[in-house]
């Protein structure tokens, strides 16, 4: 009888993707009623009752079965629709294909238009799943930084010079910004499309935090798609608190679009159906949920920037989105260390590393301000406790 052998290795790529710094520190602080928890992305609120009331009545209805790949037809005529009031564009529903959340959206369209072993330009930081994605599927993911002095937005020279190098095949874009909070100047979003232009990239930009900007307007990649090389993605989930649900959207040329939904077909057969009904109702109904929301992050905002300023952790203000960096660099530990062994300590602080969005981050973690006034203002309160701590050992 022949010896039983070991267990098959897995791929080699698990090791090649990033650790989550968000899943994480959140796993450490997880049940711990003494850690304050700024990790997550997601709003506080609950998804407001008239969209959760759609979804129920889509289950009473007994639209529980298999939706069209491309998400149901109501569904793409509406986001086309909020597509094009929100950006003063005529989009046609075939411009747009449903994703089970904008993530599944970035992964479609890497997965449909990068050929294996292509660079993408990433942003430093940026939200891990592009560098994570990029390597799950054999991309060369390519950092390009975002300067705290610059705001987080990018050097346009440095910028250039990576666009050049040999196999570079897109250039992601994240405006509103995960985890900076930053909004770029139109002047810099127009550079970055005409730069793709130039050299011949396709251009992703992730626009899934476009309805949340406080003292700069959100320019959209939709109007520039002059020539079809831009993929604009967008999402529920934040806008009207609906992570749980799924539903992101994307929007490309007719004949981009459907190349995407050739690969997402094979991902995802289709998006819930009881949840694209309650998305429906979301883009639909009354938005007065989303402007009070946007009103709620502002004035969170605007407590983080003074608390911040008074600890001396500002590293810059978010115009945008719902996150601010703080700087920690003056405890002398890296990011990763600082953020675990807050989140361990008694009466802690539950924040993202800045090095798990790259380089860039370090020095710094990123708070959620999608949590309440209360645990934001304490959570500050002890980040800057434990910078003080560590810069005096």
């Amino acid at each position: 009888m022949n010896a039983p052998t070991s267990a098959p290795s897995p791929s080699p790529i698990v090791e090649l993707v990033p650790r989550h710094g968000t899943r994480t520190i959140a796993a450490i602080a997880a049940g711990r009623a003494d850690v304050v928890n700024l990790t997550f992305g997601e709003p506080d609120f609950d998804t407001p009752r008239h969209i959760a009331e759609a979804g129920c009545n889509a289950i009473r209805a007994g639209h529980t079965r298999y939706a069209p790949g491309a998400g149901i037809p109501q569904l793409r005529e509406a986001a086309a629709a909020a597509v094009g009031r929100r950006t003063a564009t005529p989009i046609g529903h075939d411009q747009v294909v449903v994703t089970a959340g904008a993530i599944l959206g970035v992964y479609g369209t890497l997965a449909a238009l990068v050929a294996r072993g292509g660079g993408v330009l990433v942003p430093d930081p940026g939200w891990p799943s592009y560098v994570g994605q990029c390597r799950v599927l054999g991309h060369e993911p390519i950092a390009y930084r975002l300067d705290p002095a610059n705001d987080f937005e990018p050097d346009l020279d440095a910028l250039e010079r990576l666009a050049v190098r040999p196999g570079v095949q897109m250039l992601v874009i994240n405006n509103p910004g995960n985890p900076t909070g930053a909004v770029w100047r139109r002047e810099t979003v127009e550079a970055c499309v005409e730069l793709a232009r130039r050299h011949g990239l396709w251009l992703l930009a992730d626009e899934v935090y476009d309805e949340f900007t406080f003292d700069r307007p959100h320019v959209s990649t939709v109007p520039l798609n002059e020539d079809g090389r831009i993929v604009s993605v967008f999402s529920c989930s934040k806008t009207y608190a609906m992570t749980g649900w799924r539903v992101g959207y994307l929007t490309a040329s007719r004949e981009t679009a459907a190349t995407i939904l050739r690969v997402l077909e094979h991902c995802a057969s289709s998006v819930g159906t009881p949840a694209q009904h309650a998305a429906l109702t979301a883009l639909t109904g009354p938005q007065d949920c989303v402007a009070e929301m946007r009103e709620a992050y502002r004035a969170r905002r605007d407590a983080a920037v003074r608390l911040l300023r008074e600890e001396d952790l500002l590293a810059t203000t978010p115009q945008g989105a719902f996150y601010a960096m703080a700087d920690v660099s003056r405890s002398g530990a890296d990011s990763w260390a600082f953020a675990t062994a807050l989140a361990e300590q008694r009466d802690g602080a539950a924040v993202v590393p800045g090095d798990s969005f790259g380089p860039t981050g370090s020095g710094m973690v990123r708070l959620s301000l999608a949590s309440s006034m209360e645990a934001i203002e304490q959570g500050i309160r002890r980040v800057g406790a434990a910078v003080r701590a560590d810069g005096r050992r």
